[in-house]
């Protein structure tokens, strides 16, 4: 009866123990989460990282030291490089957030995130997507319409430039009308549904942000994109680049009003002694 007695009591004691050592880790880990926070905003990346990474080891369940870990990664991938290195730390930091993403599909900041770094890595159709699903969940995030028509607009010069080159042409931003019937009719095939979508979403983000600046940038360029596919209708080609030309002074006026508001904002936190 001893003997038997001493049994629950033993495993009593070792769940006590392994309870003790699980608390004190988890105490750890968000010693090291608040260490990366701390790094992280004071732009050390690498070193926010490794605080992340300690964080997860002693607690793999901590989910917030998880995405952190992620968000530190994409911090330090750099838009258009192309070395294996930058892609290496962007795979790491979309592996992060895809793992959000299985517990929680509809997580806006991992697909934000995804999104943008889809679009630094120059995978175009994959940041629309992401970002489309962002539109999905949060209709009246207007940076992710803005960068749903920045997209189609990228991919739409690209056309343009390739279509013109092939006649010996570079672009005017005036509708390019020494280009050859046949040229134009490709350019209205390849950029037709892109030069809609771009300005669709790109209008949209406008009303949702009166003062989005870049936003009205982007509208005048893809009104230029557009005024390429008239094919012959000089009125509409015209049309198409008054529009831009609105578009452009839009973007300046909005652009000094938001940097009249950031200065009186600075100049408001001034205490004078």
């Amino acid at each position: 009866m001893k003997l038997t007695a001493r049994i629950p009591v033993t495993a009593a004691l070792l769940a006590l123990m392994l309870s003790s050592v699980t608390g004190c880790n988890r105490l750890k880990a968000r010693d090291q989460l608040t260490k990366g926070v701390q790094a992280f905003k004071n732009a050390r990346y690498e070193e926010a990282v490794n605080h992340f990474q300690n964080a997860i080891e002693l607690d793999p369940s901590y989910d917030q030291a998880k995405l952190y870990l992620a968000t530190a990664y994409s911090y330090q991938v750099v838009p258009n490089l192309d070395t294996p290195e930058n892609l290496a730390l962007a795979q790491k930091a979309l592996a992060g957030f895809h793992e959000v993403l299985a517990k929680d599909p509809n997580d806006v900041g991992a697909l934000k995130q995804i999104a943008s770094i889809d679009f630094n890595t120059k995978k175009f159709e994959e940041a629309k997507e992401y970002q489309k699903k962002v539109i999905s969940l949060d209709p009246k995030d207007a940076e992710a319409h803005y960068t749903v028509g920045v997209v189609d607009w990228i991919q739409a010069y690209k056309n343009a430039q390739t279509v013109l080159a092939s006649e010996n042409l570079t672009d005017d931003g005036n509708g390019n009308v020494k280009k050859s019937k046949a040229a134009c009719q490709k350019l209205q095939e390849q950029n037709s549904a892109l030069v809609n979508e771009s300005l669709e979403y790109l209008q949209k983000a406008v009303e949702l942000n009166p003062t989005y600046d870049d936003a009205m940038q982007y509208l005048n360029l893809s009104y230029r994109r557009k005024a390429d596919i008239e094919c012959g209708n000089d009125n509409a080609r015209k049309d198409d680049l008054a529009k831009a030309d609105e578009w452009s002074q839009k973007a300046m006026g909005a652009r000094k009003e938001n940097e009249k508001k950031k200065e009186e904002k600075t100049q408001g936190g001034v205490t004078m002694q």
